[in-house]
């Protein structure tokens, strides 16, 4: 197999992953809800499943723990929202959006990010939820 393919189990797996990820959006979309909101539905799937480098299953920095990114951007408005150096916050991209919708800045990171998603109520784990054996590997 050449280097930056897929075998075959890791295909079905993302192939698997995108089709939940649209279908996530498109029921969104289905209920003429904001394109918004089906952008971070579609995006909360993907950093559920393991088979991608989003939330769980992210890959692994140099000291050994993950940290998460995020961003979304409403283009008719220009407003945006994006966090980086994320450890304990289990859904990135709805923190970006809470950073979109209600924050008074446009940027967060490391623990700041973590305790504004605290403090807003966004579901907390322990940075070892996010790590799968493939990863550490």
């Amino acid at each position: 197999m050449r280097p930056g393919r897929l075998d075959p189990e890791q295909e079905r797996c993302a192939r698997a992953g995108l089709e939940a990820a649209l279908a996530a959006g498109a029921a969104v979309l289905d209920k003429r809800e904001d394109a918004l909101d089906a952008v971070e539905a579609a995006v909360r799937v993907l950093e559920e499943d393991v088979c991608f480098n989003a939330g769980r299953g992210s890959v692994l920095t140099a000291g050994g723990c993950i940290e998460l990114d995020a961003a979304i951007m409403d283009g008719r408005t220009r407003a945006a929202g994006a966090v980086a150096g994320l450890r304990t916050t289990r859904a990135p991209i709805s923190l970006a959006r809470r950073l979109l919708d209600e924050g008074p800045h446009v940027f967060l990171s490391g623990k700041g990010a973590d305790e504004f998603a605290r403090d807003h109520g966004l579901e907390q784990v322990e940075n070892s939820w996010f790590e799968v054996p493939e990863r550490r590997r």
